[in-house]
């Protein structure tokens, strides 16, 4: 641990401690009485995960692992003696001659939650839906479906520069709607670097072909469940919440947004980066054919019949959306295709760090902390334009500053109880849904910094991007993206959901 970690580490570790302390009622935190021991622990957890988070003087996988675990030692039925309790006390108000008093009041019970459904959190539905497409994007590199299908797909693109740097973005959006969007970002990046290479120094096209790659891996992640994190958290939060959205209709409204949003960075990057070549010719090594070995015929079978899965629909065939994504899991184990090799290169950390944030949510939910605070606040009041503004702009804001996953996590464990507690003020606008599907695609649209996500590290790890183009590029496209998807919720939601 450097110096600098070890302050972040002493800040932030003392700030939650602190946070213990804190007189919630007093400050106006909560709606009435007093936070049970359980709640104001739960507090204190999600000042330390946010801090964490965002300060990262660890990882930020571990510090979701050291959620789930200070969950288990301090409110759960499995936690350390001196953490156990049944009840607890509250404080009731008065008022006498115009005098405030606190009285001590009834005690009340407390139920502790179940261990086992914080560690429930490792084997989430939407744990297995991320951990299938990890699966399929490890079989789809393994066999060079993924760099045949670029071949293919930017062949009718031409020669012409600025129609091959679109080619180039709608290719890396349609592999990051299955792959994660660091994958996608590292291949393309290193299929395109030979190209990047045939720029004249003075041409700032090469700069554009750079952030190409990042922009199509962030914004093509928002076109499907699977894409990236915030997705799948919000869906998760959604399915939790009695709000089902299938695979197939998520893609209904996510890919026409991810299209308009591609065009739209597309036009940017012209007018930010001129592009001086005028020909260009864009080979793809170790692509020259198919691979027709059985195993690689295989996967391409699979590949094809869950997205036909996905696309189709429950209704259609009865199949539950995470569940489909445990079948290349099982072919790809049996057939040989994933060995444990393959396992030792999936992002595990990603799917811990998910793992924290579902149980970080279930703690609020659990304990009444979540309730509590939405209830001293009074987002009934407020019209449901406010209620999409000030989600959607919070959530950009931490997402360019924090991890995108990061940010889903502390953010839609809270608003999903907002949302459903506003469900007939959101109703002009959609409903839950509505806002919750925004919120995620909020968490997407941070990318103004090479810090914000690593597409975005990896493409200025070229030496070909500025820092200040990232951040001009990414504030439009991040202001910009948030007023596309409300106003598609506010459409799409008129023919898909009303709830």
């Amino acid at each position: 641990m450097t110096k600098s970690q070890f302050i972040k580490f002493i800040i932030a570790t003392t700030l939650a401690i602190a946070a213990l302390f804190l007189p919630f009622e007093s400050l106006g935190f909560v709606d009435d009485n007093t936070l049970s021991p359980l709640e104001i622990r739960v507090v204190a957890i999600f000042v330390m995960a946010a801090l964490y988070w965002i300060l990262q003087p660890f990882p930020i996988w571990s510090t979701s692992m050291l959620v789930i675990v200070l969950m288990i030692l301090t409110v759960s039925n499995s936690s350390l003696l001196p953490f156990r309790v049944e009840s607890y006390r509250v404080a009731e108000t008065y008022i006498i001659n115009g005098v405030q008093g606190v009285n001590i009041g009834p005690e009340v019970p407390v139920t502790m939650m179940t261990f086992k459904s914080i560690m429930a959190t490792f084997a989430d539905p939407i744990i297995m839906l991320f951990l299938g497409g990890f699966f399929l994007a490890a079989a789809a590199t393994k066999y060079r479906l993924d760099l045949n299908l670029a071949r293919v797909l930017l062949k009718p693109f031409g020669k012409n520069p600025k129609v091959v740097l679109l080619g180039l973005m709608v290719i890396t959006a349609v592999f990051s709607m299955f792959m994660s969007n660091t994958a996608t970002a590292a291949m393309m990046l290193a299929i395109l670097t030979p190209v990047l290479k045939l720029f004249d120094a003075e041409d700032r096209g090469k700069a554009a072909f750079a952030l190409a790659i990042p922009l199509g891996a962030n914004i093509g992640g928002m076109g499907t469940p699977i894409g990236t994190p915030p997705n799948a958290i919000a869906l998760g939060a959604l399915q939790n919440a009695g709000f089902n959205i299938s695979f197939g209709e998520w893609m209904l409204f996510g890919v026409p947004y991810v299209l308009v949003m591609m065009f739209i960075a597309w036009l940017l990057l012209l007018k930010i980066y001129p592009i001086k070549m005028k020909e260009m010719t864009l080979k793809i090594a170790g692509a020259d054919k198919f691979d027709t070995s059985p195993r690689a015929i295989i996967v391409y079978c699979t590949f094809a019949l869950c997205v036909l899965l996905w696309i189709t629909g429950k209704n259609v065939h009865g199949i539950n959306d995470n569940v489909i994504a445990m079948i290349p899991m099982a072919v790809f184990a049996l057939t040989g295709v994933i060995t444990k090799h393959d396992l030792n290169d999936m992002s595990w950390d990603v799917l811990w760090l998910v793992a924290g944030g579902f149980a970080l949510g279930l703690g609020l939910q659990s304990t009444g902390l979540a309730q509590h605070l939405i209830n001293a606040i009074p987002f009934a009041s407020w019209s449901p334009f406010m209620l999409m503004v000030g989600c959607g702009f919070v959530c950009l804001f931490f997402a360019n500053f924090m991890s995108h996953t990061s940010t889903a996590s502390l953010m839609v464990p809270i608003l999903i109880t907002v949302a459903v507690a506003c469900k007939d003020t959101l109703a002009p606008l959609g409903g839950v849904t509505s806002l919750m599907v925004a919120v995620a695609f909020a968490c997407s649209l941070g990318m103004c910094l090479p810090i914000s996500t690593p597409p975005n590290a990896l493409a200025h790890a070229t030496g070909y991007t500025d820092t200040t183009g990232m951040w001009k590029t990414g504030l439009i496209l991040g202001i910009g993206g948030l007023v596309l998807s409300w106003v598609m919720m506010y459409i799409l939601s008129k023919i898909l959901f009303t709830v």
